[in-house]
């Protein structure tokens, strides 16, 4: 069975998701029949790498409300993803674009590394305080990952899997998603947001069961 997700390494969400997912995986009796290919998705494609912006600032700005608020929102983020063993460090977080970290992304995936780059641009992004738009901290990401460094370098010098990112874009555009995480089970039904493990479970269980053919 195939999962397909899209997502955004700056969506708090996303990381929340893809570990409730995890979660619902391991109990999963098939889980090692499950191939999962991520696929990208800006959710703010003209965003400003800024390093110098308090991201509470940054997301007050964005919702037109006051930097009191966005303290808040980020706090019950954090609180939200303690609850599935994360430690968000959000009030250090990099205002960045994401498009290059994407392109890493799909640098990793045609290297069948796609998981490991996730996680560890969730991390630099949400726990470690890093500037995912900075080619310095992509190609300690991708190495750490399993990526050559040359390959990383290349890529990021040049456009390089610009093309794949706006294809994901593109398929997510015509299949209706606004929103990440997006889940689609086996392409015959989908999850939206970062939902319980029980519900990531029943999803599979339910597109393993319309399955035309079923690996035992």
């Amino acid at each position: 069975m195939k999962v397909d997700i899209w997502s955004d390494v700056r969506c708090p969400f996303c990381y929340i998701g893809k570990r409730k997912f995890e979660l619902a995986l391991e109990k999963f009796a098939h889980k090692d029949n499950v191939v999962v290919e991520w696929h990208s998705f800006e959710l703010d494609p003209e965003a400003e790498t800024r390093p110098d912006l308090d991201p509470a600032e940054y997301l007050a700005q964005k919702k037109g409300q006051t930097r009191e608020w966005a303290v808040q929102m980020n706090d019950h983020v954090s609180k939200v993803a303690a609850e599935v063993g994360l430690r968000f460090n959000i009030g250090n977080a990099v205002v960045a674009n994401s498009f290059n970290a994407h392109r890493l992304i799909q640098l990793a995936k045609s290297m069948d590394l796609g998981n490991e780059i996730e996680e560890l641009l969730f991390i630099a992004y949400f726990i470690d305080g890093k500037n995912i738009d900075d080619h310095t901290v992509l190609t300690e990401v991708g190495t750490a990952a399993g990526l050559e460094k040359f390959a990383v370098e290349t890529m990021l010098s040049g456009f390089d899997f610009s093309n794949e990112v706006r294809a994901d874009e593109h398929i997510a555009q015509q299949i209706g998603i606004n929103g990440v995480p997006f889940f689609v089970f086996d392409q015959k039904l989908a999850v939206s947001g970062a939902q319980s493990p029980e519900t990531f479970l029943g999803a599979m269980k339910e597109a393993w069961s319309k399955s035309d053919i079923s690996i035992s």
